[in-house]
């Protein structure tokens, strides 16, 4: 005998199960979806921190040419221009030298976006101050970086994607330039300072028992180096590093 107070108890229970897991489905697309961004993030994020470590490897690089001399275009070093690196005498504004950037063509097309109200074209990415910005200790008023003997600052902003470009221009497979390509959304930039004598560890001998080959007879540097991603529809993302290196007088 049917009871009649159950008729249509189907209906509506399998509405309710279709609520339940539409909702469970629902929620499981939000998790995947901010999963999903998490990891975009991340990958940004390390992709921009082995930008810094490129900036920071590049400051060294420039400070070492600067102390044992420029290479020539014979492959050998200028030691007529060596020199050991010294500061300015003007105070640094954060203003970037343009280092490998084209300013005309083809690759000269991309932006960099240092604030919502300043597009900038990367020809004049010099006037942006976002790396010398991400080191808030730094005293702004009496900060100086160094300078070679034609009186160029060490403080250089380069484009990380058109470093690999023009590394693979002649051999790199059509994968390999698109990455590169893509890559032109990054950037990396380093200024150096002179912060003074340091101690600086030698090899040698000595006739003297007491004698160490340590002594406070090395001129030290600090070099800043940023990671940057940026560009047209792009959230800013820096990564900023340090490092000192001692050279010997």
């Amino acid at each position: 005998m049917k009871n009649k107070n159950e008729k249509g108890f189907a209906l509506v229970l399998s509405l309710i199960l279709l609520l339940v897991m539409s909702l469970m489905g629902g929620a499981l697309i939000v998790i995947s979806a901010g999963d999903h961004s998490a990891n975009n993030q991340s990958d940004d994020y390390q992709q921009t921190f082995y930008v810094a470590e490129t900036a920071l490897l590049e400051g060294e690089r420039f400070v070492l040419n600067m102390y044992m001399g420029p290479y020539k275009t014979d492959g050998t070093r200028d030691l007529a221009n060596r020199s050991m690196p010294s500061n300015q005498t003007t105070a640094f504004n954060g203003t970037m030298r343009l280092g490998n950037y084209e300013t005309s063509g083809s690759n000269a097309s991309f932006t960099v976006n240092y604030s919502p109200t300043n597009s900038e074209t990367y020809s004049f990415v010099d006037n942006g101050n976002i790396c010398f910005n991400s080191f808030p200790e730094i005293n702004r008023t009496d900060f100086k970086v160094i300078e070679d003997k034609s009186n160029q600052k060490g403080a250089i902003s380069n484009n990380y994607g058109s470093l690999l470009a023009k590394a693979l221009a002649s051999k790199g497979e059509d994968e390999e330039k698109d990455e590169a390509e893509r890559l032109k959304f990054y950037y990396y930039e380093f200024f150096i300072t002179r912060i003074g004598s340091a101690p600086f560890k030698g090899t040698g001998a000595s006739i003297k028992k007491s004698a160490t080959d340590v002594a406070n007879d090395g001129m030290a540097y600090r070099i800043y180096g940023c990671g940057i991603k940026n560009g047209d529809d792009i959230d800013p993302m820096v990564v900023p590093l340090e490092s000192v290196v001692v050279l010997p007088k």
